[in-house]
């Protein structure tokens, strides 16, 4: 073990922890490893990658994370490839292909390819010595990013036969720890938690006025000019506008958020790691996957998500271990915006019964109990929110009532790039006649032809598998180019004897218990930003850490300077108020549109501004009275809404 680690990646010792991770999984058992931001992790799975018989799979939530690791252990001459859906049938061929020869050591996917049978079939014919969670908190429902798929993971490591599993994360609390460990059967002693306590980071709290916010920033950062600096907001049109402020005011900076071209994305951050600009602007989308250890300011210009998110963000600042400050500009006038995050994601009981009814109808109608859905039309009728949705349908598969088969596009069009007679010229025989058939099947536009997959089948029998295959080696060859739409996921109904009410009711309890999780878990962070303790002490005791010291002394509570936040301004009571008057317009599109009354839930998130998949349809956001009660609380509308219907 030590030989492999100077041997191969060049340290002559063990990080904190690390070595007690690596000996868990050398020993044959599972481990989890929860260190903070930076601290390593990825040794704990590359290390006996090396040592271990057969693959190690490893789980990531994002393609950049997974890009990194492996121009990482490409260059220390390690075998790992990854499946993504960026790459052409060729090259996941080809890496399937090492995998199965045993070439392979490492390979990287995200959670959803599990969804796909074609590649569940080929992974379960693959030994597999260790499977790796990395993010593994995402698989906690009372974590604070939690992803439904990554529920199923326990299922699949019995599915694939894998002996053992390795739990990486950097942001995890007890509870959290605790759901992590039953769900994989990982002992306690095997659980590795190196403390969330950096002395080298200065946690500052200061109470700002909203009005006064740009113009603190500005003087704070241009006492620091020309160190490396990442500005937190929560939404990309803050982004933009601040990164233009500060801009204006002789501190070069530049937005960053998902709404960009990835290209533009990329560019940016290249200047940053380069420290040709040396201040961003970003939503939460910046900052996975980011190794620079120069990052000697982290700012909150809005309130953080929740203590994780902050703690997460925080580890980005100084990794090389010199003093770096982490400053929270604090008050509750973004407060309710947190909360309406949160609120908008509870699917309401009638969206909930609409999914349940079409997967009863499907049973029912189809030879098989087949179920095929697209979600974004499904997003669109049951009005709920893509990420809840998705939850939703993992419930339902974890209740053993569906369970995936395949995903396929149900639309793909081409444009020719040289023209038909050339492009028959390529083949002969049959399967120039196989052309030919797509071809003439195929509906003509000026330039774009979308392919009549059903004609191909009823006229010459033409698989749909082989069709796209011909396509995509259309593509591949430069005769074509190639668009696929509407992804289309199709389940096996496994049981449609559930009673609607009943289990649209649970799953509705189920939602309401998360929301409240994460009502609570601003919360926490609203606390710890008002102490009066130390707050390096108060946020390593949060995730469970007993080693901090009591007191950093370089905080600004150890400072002497607790935070008062300054509450918003009073508002206008709402009793007494007409809900007719303030949302009359809305009522009567909400009818015609849906052909039901809204709940008092619906009303509630029109006027608070919390957008739904049935109100941009409608499109809400146009109508009187949308978002007018915005700064009021979610609990307070409600309250006055139910009240008058």
């Amino acid at each position: 073990m030590h030989d492999t680690l100077e041997r191969v990646f060049g340290f002559r010792q063990f990080r904190p922890g690390q070595e007690a991770a690596v000996s868990a999984v050398l020993a044959g058992r599972s481990a989890a490893a929860i260190f903070p931001t930076g601290s390593g992790k990825s040794l704990c799975y590359q290390l006996p990658a090396l040592l271990l018989p057969h693959l190690t799979l490893v789980i990531s939530p994002l393609l950049a994370l997974m890009q990194d690791q492996l121009a990482f252990l490409a260059r220390l001459g390690i075998a790992a490839a990854s499946i993504d859906s960026a790459q052409s049938r060729e090259q996941t061929a080809q890496t399937m292909a090492r995998a199965r020869s045993g070439e392979l050591k490492v390979l990287m996917i995200s959670v959803e390819r599990l969804k796909n049978e074609r590649f569940r079939n080929f992974i379960s014919e693959v030994p597999i010595s260790l499977l790796v969670v990395d993010e593994a908190h995402c698989i906690s429902e009372w974590g604070h990013n939690f992803r439904p798929d990554y529920l199923k993971l326990p299922d699949y490591q019995k599915q694939f036969r894998i002996p053992q599993v390795l739990l990486l994360t950097a942001t995890a609390t007890p509870a959290v720890i605790d759901d992590m460990r039953a769900k994989f059967a990982i002992a306690e002693t095997d659980v590795v938690t190196t403390g969330f306590y950096r002395a080298n980071l200065d946690l500052q709290v200061e109470p700002v006025a909203s009005v006064a916010r740009r113009a603190r920033l500005v003087e704070w950062l241009g006492e620091r000019a020309g160190q490396p600096a990442i500005v937190y907001v929560t939404q990309q049109k803050t982004a933009e506008e601040i990164a233009e402020h500060l801009a204006a005011r002789g501190i070069p900076a530049s937005a960053y958020h998902a709404g960009m071209e990835h290209p533009v994305r990329e560019d940016i951050q290249r200047r940053f790691m380069e420290g040709r600009l040396n201040c961003i602007v970003a939503t939460i989308a910046f900052g996975m996957g980011i190794d620079k250890s120069d990052i000697r300011q982290v700012v909150h210009y809005d309130l953080p998500k929740s203590l994780e998110n902050y703690s997460q963000e925080i580890g980005r600042a100084g990794r090389d271990g010199q003093r770096s400050e982490c400053l929270v500009l604090a008050n509750r006038d973004s407060l309710n915006v947190l909360q309406n995050f949160v609120y908008g994601d509870t699917p309401e009981r009638e969206g909930i019964r609409h999914v349940l009814e079409e997967i009863r109808q499907a049973a029912g109608d189809q030879e098989g109990g087949q179920w095929e859905t697209m979600l974004v039309p499904l997003s669109d009728q049951s009005n709920i929110r893509q990420l809840p949705l998705k939850t939703l349908l993992v419930q339902l598969e974890l209740r053993g009532i569906i369970a995936p088969r395949f995903a396929y596009f149900a639309e793909y069009r081409y444009k020719l790039l040289i023209d038909s007679a050339a492009l028959l010229g390529h083949f002969e025989g049959e399967r120039r006649q196989f052309v030919d058939a797509i071809l003439t099947s195929s509906a003509r536009a000026r330039t774009w032809a979308t392919l009549d997959f059903d004609t191909l089948y009823s006229r010459y029998g033409a698989e749909r598998a082989r069709v796209v295959k011909a396509l995509d080696y259309f593509q591949e060859r430069g005769w074509v180019e190639l668009e696929s739409k509407q992804m289309t996921e199709v389940y096996s109904v496994r049981d449609a004897s559930f009673a609607v009410d009943n289990l649209s009711e649970e799953l509705h309890r189920y939602f309401k218990r998360h929301e409240d999780s994460e009502i609570a878990r601003i919360g926490a962070m609203l606390e710890l930003l008002g102490s009066a303790e130390c707050l390096s002490w108060r946020l390593a005791q949060y995730f469970g850490d007993q080693q901090a010291p009591r007191q950093c002394g370089h905080c600004s509570v150890c400072a002497g300077r607790v935070a008062q936040l300054p509450e918003p301004p009073a508002l206008p009571p709402l009793d007494g108020q007409s809900l007719h008057n303030r949302c009359a317009a809305f009522l009567e599109k909400y009818r015609s549109a849906r052909g039901l009354e809204p709940s008092a839930d619906c009303v509630t998130r029109f006027l608070c501004g919390i957008s739904v998949p049935a109100f941009t349809r409608m499109r809400a956001r146009t109508l009187p009275g949308y978002a007018t009660l915005e700064d009021y609380s979610y609990a307070q509308v409600r309250n006055w809404v139910q009240a008058q219907l």
